[in-house]
C-alpha cells in the first residue's frame, strides 16, 4: 500500500502545542511565507505563528467584530488578505488608517441569518468561500466564487455546514464536504472560467465515524481531512481510498497545514462540554509530508484599493452575529471599519 510518509505510524503522543492559548473555534489553517495562519472563528479574528521566531505566542493580525472563517493572501500585495467574514466576502487592507468602509447590515427580512464559514483560493487564483445558516438551517448553505475580476457567482446551493473547499494541486479538482451530512464530494474544475462539473461522491462517513471539515491536499495529490468529534486527521488518495488515519489527543479537529517540516492542526472548545487541556491548542507535530504553497487571490486587474465592485454600506442581505473581539497579543487593529466588501451570501 503506497501509505503516506511516517503517518501511518504517528501516536496522539506526537503532537505538541504550538503555544498555552486555547481558542473557541480555531479553523481554516494555513501555510504562508514560514508562518502558520488560522482564525478564531467565532471571535473573529486572524492570528500568526512563526515556529522559532522566540516569542512563543501567536500574533493577532485582525480583529474583525464579525465572525471571519478563513483568510487568503492577496498576489503582490504584501500583507493584504482576501476574507470570508461576516456575511460575505471583503478585502482586508495590510494596515489600518485607510478610508472607512461600514460593513452594511443585512436586510431583517431575511429567512436565515447567515455567516460566511470556509474559504480557500484555487491555483488559478480565484477566491471559493461557502456560507452557513447561523443555526445550521438544512440546505440554507451555498459555495461562492469570486473572479479574479472582483465579479462574484453563487455556484452551488442547498448545502447545510460546507467546508473545505480544497483543490489538488492543478487546480483541476475541487473537494468540498458538508459536515452535517459526512459527505465529501468532487466537482472537476473548467481552468479557465471555474465553471464546475457534477459532484462526484468522494468519501462518506457513517454515523460515529466524525464530521469532515477543514481540508487540504498535500504534493502528491491526497486529501487531507480534519475529522471534527473523531480526534482524527485522515488521508485519502485521488480515488477516495484510505490511506492513514493520524489520531489527535483532542476529538474537535477542524483544519489540517503543512509547512516547515511539521503538520498542523487546529482544535476546538466549542461544544464541548467538560473540555481536556488540549481542546481549542492549535497542535504540530514533526512530518515529511509536504504542501504546495497556499494559494493567493489574484486579481485581475491590480487594484490600487478595494476590490472593484465594492458595494457600499447597507446593502448585505442577510444578518450575522457579531463575535467577541478581545485578544492579548493586538498586532495591527484591523478591522471591518478598514475593509469594503466585494460579495455577500
Amino acid at each position: 500500500m503506497d501509505e503516506p510518509e511516517d503517518a501511518v505510524t504517528a501516536d496522539a503522543d506526537d503532537w505538541r502545542p504550538c503555544s498555552p492559548e486555547r481558542y473557541q473555534l480555531a479553523e481554516g489553517a494555513r501555510w504562508h511565507e514560514g508562518r502558520l495562519y488560522f482564525v478564531d472563528l467565532l471571535r473573529g479574528t486572524l492570528h500568526s505563528f512563526a515556529p522559532g521566531d522566540g516569542r512563543g505566542r501567536p500574533r493577532v493580525e485582525a480583529e474583525l467584530g464579525v465572525p471571519l472563517g478563513a483568510a487568503a493572501p492577496v498576489c503582490g500585495r504584501p500583507g493584504e488578505w482576501i476574507v470570508a467574514a461576516g456575511p460575505g466576502v471583503a478585502v482586508l487592507p495590510p494596515a489600518p488608517g485607510g478610508p472607512p468602509h461600514r460593513p452594511a447590515r443585512p436586510e431583517e427580512d431575511a429567512p436565515h441569518p447567515v455567516r460566511m464559514n470556509d474559504a480557500a483560493c484555487d491555483p488559478h487564483g480565484r477566491f471559493w468561500a461557502t456560507s452557513m445558516a447561523t443555526d445550521a438551517a438544512p440546505g440554507a448553505g451555498s459555495l461562492h466564487r469570486v473572479d479574479r475580476d472582483g465579479s462574484s457567482h453563487r455556484v452551488l446551493t442547498g448545502l447545510t455546514v460546507p467546508n473545505g473547499p480544497a483543490f489538488d494541486p492543478s487546480g483541476s479538482t475541487l473537494y468540498l464536504a458538508d459536515s452535517a451530512r459526512g459527505l465529501i464530494v468532487a466537482h472537476a474544475v473548467a481552468p479557465d472560467t471555474g465553471e464546475l462539473g457534477p459532484a462526484r461522491p468522494f468519501v462518506r462517513l457513517g454515523a460515529g465515524e466524525g464530521r469532515p471539515d477543514g481540508m487540504t491536499v498535500d504534493d502528491r495529490g491526497r486529501l487531507w481531512v480534519a475529522l471534527w468529534g473523531a480526534g482524527l486527521v485522515h488521508c485519502y488518495d485521488a480515488r477516495g481510498r484510505l490511506r492513514a488515519a493520524v489520531p489527535v489527543p483532542t476529538p474537535h479537529v477542524s483544519s489540517v497545514a503543512f509547512g516547515g517540516g511539521r503538520m498542523y492542526v487546529t482544535t476546538a472548545l466549542h461544544r464541548l462540554a467538560d473540555p481536556d487541556p488540549l481542546a481549542g491548542a492549535v497542535l504540530a507535530r514533526p512530518s515529511r509530508v509536504t504542501a504546495p504553497p497556499v494559494a493567493r487571490y489574484r486579481p485581475e486587474p491590480p487594484w490600487a484599493g478595494p476590490v472593484a465592485g465594492a458595494r457600499p454600506a447597507g446593502s448585505e442581505r442577510r444578518e450575522t452575529r457579531a463575535g467577541e473581539t478581545s485578544g492579548p497579543e493586538r498586532n495591527r487593529g484591523r478591522s471591518l471599519a478598514n475593509v469594503s466588501y466585494i460579495a455577500y451570501v
